[in-house]
């Protein structure tokens, strides 16, 4: 399984949106541990020390479908700031817990209703720590 890298500020918060989830603070139906499983197995850095290459929260990157030809950009957020007609994806949602602390170039997969998808990061339009952006 390769390495992900998760920022100590994204941890941080996360860990909350989670234990806010798992307390009923949110009215979904979620399977939050996959996301859990993710970040029980990341690297964590201080966000200054992010490479600008690893998806992180409020991160925008460009997704490219490796069984056809097309992409998609989205941009992975807290839950609350989901809004999928700006194409805000809510980290709790598959994809994005799939995306979260991989690299540019790297190869994801997940399962969708019609069996699993495979996505390779091609670009990551923005990221918070690249760009000086720490409290996002």
């Amino acid at each position: 399984m390769k390495e992900i890298i998760i920022s100590s500020l994204d941890m941080a918060r996360l860990r909350g949106h989670i234990a806010k989830a798992r307390s009923g603070g949110i009215n979904a139906p979620i399977n939050l541990n996959p996301l859990q499983a993710e970040l029980d197995r990341a690297k964590i850095l201080p966000p200054e020390k992010m490479p600008p290459d690893v998806v992180t929260m409020h991160s925008i990157v460009k997704l490219d479908y490796l069984n056809s030809d097309k992409s998609m950009q989205i941009q992975i957020v807290y839950p609350h700031e989901a809004d999928s007609r700006q194409q805000k994806i809510s980290v709790f949602a598959p994809v994005a817990t799939a995306l979260l602390g991989y690299r540019k170039g790297d190869t994801v997969k997940w399962k969708v209703p019609t069996g699993e998808a495979e996505l390779r990061i091609s670009e990551i339009i923005y990221q918070p720590e690249a760009s000086g952006d720490m409290e996002l």
